[in-house]
C-alpha cells in the first residue's frame, strides 16, 4: 500500500487511535493529525505517539489531507460534517468508523453533497469494553471484520483506498449496503449491548444490589462485559438504529416469553433442547463452521 501522506483523525479514542497506531506500525501513513472535542485527549494522543500534531479547527486540519477518518460517536456526525465541509478539498477521502450507517449516510449526503465521490462510509467491528486513547492498540483490527458501505457516488479509487487503509490495519474487509448493515448489527451487536446494560442497571436498582454483585462470578462477568462500553457512543447507536433494534428486541422478548412458559410448565425436556441447540450453534460459530463465519 502506498502510504497515506496525511491522515486526519477526528476522535482520537480507542477506535481512531488504534487505526492510527495500526497504520503507523504497517508503514502505511506518513503524518497523522488529530482533531476533537477534548484538548486533554489530543494532548494524551500526541504524548503517546498516536498523532503527530493537533489541529484546533478544520481550517487548519484539512489542508493537504489525503484521508479523513471520523471516529467520533455517530451523534456527533451532523456537527462534524457541517463544520468540515467549507474547508474540504474535493480529492480528500472522507470515511468514518460509525456503528450505524443509514443515519451517517443521510448526514454526509446533506452536508458533503459536492464531495460524495470521495465519501466512503465504513464500520470496523473491533470495539472493546474500554474506551479512550489510553486503550488504543496497534493490533485492535488484526483479523477483525470491517464493513465498507460505499455510496453509489463513491469513486472506485476512493473505495479502493478505504479498503487498503483497513487491510493495512490487518482487518478482513467486506462491503454491504447501509440498510443491510444496520439490520445485521441491530441483531448481533446493538441488541447484546442493550441487554447487558439493562441487566446491570436492573441489578443496581435492587435493594440487595451489594449482595448480588458480591456473589456475581464468571458467568455474570462474561455476559455483562460490554456494559462497560462507552455510554455516549451506545446512546447514539441505539437511538440512530432504534427501528431495527426495536424489531430485534421484540423478537428476543418473544423468545424470553417462550422460555418463561417452559419454566412455568417445568418442561425440562424442551429447555434442554433449547440449550443444546444454542450450545451447538455457538460452538459451530466459534469453529468457523457456519456460513459467513470466515
Amino acid at each position: 500500500m502506498r502510504p497515506i501522506s496525511k491522515l486526519v483523525v477526528c476522535g482520537v479514542g480507542l477506535i481512531g487511535g488504534s487505526a492510527a497506531l495500526a497504520l503507523r506500525a504497517a508503514g502505511a501513513v506518513d503524518r497523522v493529525v488529530g482533531i476533537g472535542r477534548s484538548r486533554a485527549t489530543l494532548d494524551a494522543a500526541q504524548r503517546l505517539g498516536v498523532i503527530d500534531e493537533i489541529a484546533v479547527d478544520w481550517s487548519r486540519a484539512l489542508p493537504g489531507a489525503e484521508v479523513v477518518l471520523i471516529a467520533a460517536p455517530v451523534g456527533q456526525m451532523e456537527a462534524i460534517s457541517a463544520a468540515m465541509a467549507p474547508f474540504l478539498d474535493p480529492d480528500t477521502i472522507v470515511t468514518d468508523a460509525g456503528s450505524t450507517k443509514r443515519d451517517v449516510v443521510a448526514t454526509l449526503r446533506c452536508n458533503l453533497a459536492p464531495h460524495l465521490a470521495s465519501v466512503v462510509p465504513a464500520h470496523p467491528i473491533a470495539g472493546a469494553e474500554n474506551s479512550g486513547v489510553d486503550a488504543a492498540l496497534a493490533t485492535l483490527y488484526r483479523d477483525r471484520r470491517v464493513v465498507v458501505t460505499p455510496l453509489p457516488e463513491s469513486s472506485p479509487a476512493a473505495i479502493a483506498r478505504v479498503f487498503e487503509l483497513w487491510r493495512a490495519c490487518g482487518a478482513l474487509v467486506s462491503s454491504m449496503s447501509p440498510e443491510e448493515h444496520d439490520r445485521v448489527f441491530a441483531a448481533v451487536s446493538h441488541l447484546p449491548h442493550l441487554l447487558a446494560f439493562a441487566l446491570v442497571h436492573e441489578f443496581a436498582a435492587r435493594d440487595d444490589a451489594d449482595r448480588l454483585f458480591g456473589f456475581a462470578a464468571g458467568g455474570f462477568r462474561d455476559f455483562t462485559r460490554i456494559a462497560s462500553s462507552h455510554p455516549e457512543m451506545w446512546r447514539d447507536i441505539c437511538v440512530a438504529n432504534r427501528q431495527a433494534l426495536i424489531g430485534e428486541l421484540d423478537a428476543y422478548t418473544t423468545e424470553l416469553a417462550r422460555l418463561r412458559a417452559l419454566l412455568v410448565d417445568g418442561n425440562g425436556t424442551a429447555l434442554e433442547a433449547t440449550f443444546d441447540r444454542a450450545r451447538n450453534t455457538r460452538n459451530d460459530w466459534l469453529a468457523g463452521k457456519l456460513p459467513g463465519a470466515q
